[in-house]
């Protein structure tokens, strides 16, 4: 057996305490994975400098075309988890359940992991981060290659914050030909490479004329749209979600890290996200959660139903009145909460709504929320639930066998992973996935942004077209 060596950690990042125990562990898991002939993961997690900023870190810190991402909701107790690299991906093919296939995939890792318990911030520990397309064909397109139709990562690397707490994870595979110093060696070379920067700023008056274009015609999208209503009138649906997508051709790359400070400082609401993969990223910012698990609690929201803002309070206030008072509004969002309580019931000893909608507000737009809670009758973790949920009607529609039937052909385009699940779950099965809107696809200096409206029996094509074109705002502007 190879000698144990007097290392001690690298300045800055992980304690004297971790490291040891880092040490520890690399050497049971080699004896271990000679013992049984295939590779151990190790997790150490421990606490690091409050100032740190997860994000800002590893986007500064990133190698070329390894994967990495960043998920915050600042208004939430400051909450972010951002990761870099990868020492496992688990992924699902273009059929059978994905959900169900990660999901035990993420399970069995967990529990054959050498890893501390999860006692830092929400994400601190054993994770696996990344997302699922909007359909399991999702993602088909060379636009969208290397966003998997669920594809989950275990980081080499990650950070976790909350509250003012903030907790770096180191996760290794061990090989058995494996060597105790290479092993440790690569951890402190790695960590040699973080880089306590700020994000970078977005630059105001890039040179050059970007080019904008519609990958339909807007024409096309009032025709979905008039099409679609007229099927609900015929009662082949109640509601379908019609998405478009926007190009931009920029004089140079787009700065995703840039983008996405711009999306956190703007959106402090929201679920910001991106996730690198190869040469592009995926970012947005999201106004709606899809489920938050804690041990035996699931919670989620029925987001349908908006409007813009209005730089004058009086009449913002305004028009977040007529939108609560809305009978089609109310009507999509009443749609969405039913299905979501009804996707829950079958998991929970209870299921609780709200009896009305409130109105959510983000920067650009206002939205009707019902938030659901639920107590669950069994351990379902966290990807095993986004079987249950994903596509809610807010994204769409119901009944979903018709809408998603209709979807693709009305739409005319490969959502990939618009409108998906994005997010992370940790070795307990506690996790958080948000709905992947208000996005651009980002590859060198060119973007594609998607934006979605519910169509339900009053709406109007002209007017869901307006509706999608403020949901653009959240992104377009930032890029042109």
């Amino acid at each position: 057996m190879e000698q144990t060596g007097a290392w001690s950690p690298p300045a800055g990042w992980i304690d004297a305490d971790a490291f040891g125990r880092l040490v520890g562990r690399l050497e049971a898991a080699l004896r271990r994975s000679r013992r049984l002939g295939g590779p151990t993961l190790v997790s150490v997690a421990g606490a690091c400098s409050p100032r740190v900023d997860p994000s800002a870190v590893v986007v500064a810190s990133r190698r070329a075309g390894e994967p990495w991402f960043c998920y915050e909701q600042p208004d939430h107790e400051g909450r972010a988890l951002a990761a870099l690299g990868s020492v496992r991906v688990l992924a699902s093919g273009s059929r059978g359940d994905r959900f169900d296939a990660v999901g035990r995939s993420w399970a069995s890792l967990g529990t054959s992991s050498m890893a501390d318990p999860a006692d830092g911030p929400p994400g601190s520990g054993l994770v696996a981060v990344g997302g699922f397309a909007f359909s399991v064909e999702g993602g088909g397109t060379p636009s969208w290659g290397g966003f998997a139709s669920g594809s989950l990562v275990v980081p080499e690397l990650s950070l976790a914050r909350a509250a003012g707490r903030v907790w770096l994870t180191v996760n290794v595979e061990v090989q058995p030909d494996d060597l105790l110093g290479e092993l440790v060696a690569g951890v402190e070379a790695r960590l040699g490479e973080l880089r306590p920067e700020e994000l970078p700023l977005l630059d105001p008056a890039p040179t050059g004329s970007p080019v904008v274009q519609s990958a339909m015609p807007p024409a096309h999208y009032e025709a979905a749209v008039a099409r679609a209503v007229e099927l609900i009138h015929r009662g082949r649906l109640q509601k379908v979600v019609l998405a478009r997508e926007v190009e931009v051709h920029g004089a140079g790359a787009f700065d995703s890290g840039a983008l996405f400070g711009v999306l956190r400082d703007a959106f402090p609401s929201c679920y910001v996200y991106a996730v690198g993969r190869g040469t592009a990223v995926f970012l947005g910012a999201s106004p709606e959660l899809l489920v938050r698990r804690e041990g035996q609690r699931a919670s989620t929201v029925a987001l349908a139903g908006s409007i813009r803002r209005s730089a004058d309070p009086a009449v913002d206030e305004h028009l977040g009145e007529q939108l609560l008072r809305s009978e089609k509004d109310r009507e999509e969002n009443a749609i969405v909460a039913r299905a979501i309580a009804r996707a829950l019931r079958p998991l929970s000893v209870w299921v609780t709504a709200a009896p009305e909608p409130s109105l959510v507000r983000v920067a650009n737009i206002q939205h009707l929320a019902a938030p659901i809670r639920a107590q669950l009758s069994a351990p379902v973790g966290a990807v095993e639930l986004l079987g249950s949920l994903h596509p809610t009607p807010a994204v769409g529609g119901e009944p979903a066998a018709a809408a998603l039937e209709l979807i693709p052909a009305l739409e005319g385009l490969d959502r990939g992973w618009y409108a998906g699940p994005v997010g992370w779950t940790d070795s307990t099965g506690d996790g958080e996935f948000c709905v992947a809107l208000r996005c651009a696809l980002l590859r060198g200096a060119h973007a594609s942004c998607y934006a979605g409206c519910g169509i339900v029996r009053g709406s109007d094509p002209a007017a869901e077209l307006a509706e999608s074109e403020v949901k653009l705002g959240a992104l377009l502007p930032l890029l042109v």
